[in-house]
């Protein structure tokens, strides 16, 4: 059995579409992020995605644990020209492409982005070969809302729509369980 503890990185405050837009996250709540620290095990292996705000969040909660390099497979959706837009202006522009990305997830890819179903295809890849290569271990995965999100649907077997509606907050964990048996869902977005 291997266990992940995807951890969302801490709030960026931006109030638009953050995917692969390298911006820094908020890392001054120094009581949550040594609780977050704190919650998760000690003998668990470390990976972020490349992006600075995973890579500042994963740095904060480390602690004495090992460190593996960061991945760009485990980056956030790219959402193309749609980055650091507002949701009304992206439904202004094109209200029907908006509202297919949102309410069906899959193929329907914003301007330039990737779909539901590309990031996906990215994301798991990426998860495939931390479990490979770490099997039986734990692995602190400190990424992104959609790389969560993409894996919870993975684990319950349902369609992305469902998990869409989960809220993930940042500094906060969702753990899962893959065993030859297949995926278990521990806590969901937890706040320690």
């Amino acid at each position: 059995m291997t266990r992940l503890f995807l951890v969302r990185h801490g709030p960026t405050h931006i109030k638009a579409m953050v995917g692969w837009s390298d911006v820094p996250a908020d890392l001054g709540d120094s009581v949550a992020l040594a609780r977050l620290s704190a919650h998760l095990p000690d003998t668990a292996l470390v990976v972020s995605s490349d992006l600075m705000r995973a890579v500042a969040t994963a740095d904060a909660i480390q602690g004495p644990r090992h460190r593996l390099p960061h991945l760009a497979g485990l980056r956030e959706f790219h959402f193309g020209s749609w980055e650091l837009r507002s949701a009304p202006e992206i439904e202004a522009a094109d209200p029907a492409l908006a509202r297919a990305y949102w309410d069906d997830p899959g193929d329907t890819r914003p301007p330039g982005g990737e779909s539901w179903n590309d990031g996906r295809q990215r994301m798991d890849a990426a998860i495939d070969a931390l479990l490979r290569d770490h099997a039986g271990g734990d692995l602190i995965v400190v990424a992104h809302f959609g790389l969560i999100l993409s894996q919870l649907q993975r684990a319950l077997a349902v369609p992305a729509a469902q998990v869409l509606a989960q809220p993930i907050d940042t500094l906060s964990v969702t753990a899962l369980e893959r065993s030859g048996t297949g995926w278990q869902v521990g806590a969901i977005n937890h706040r320690p």
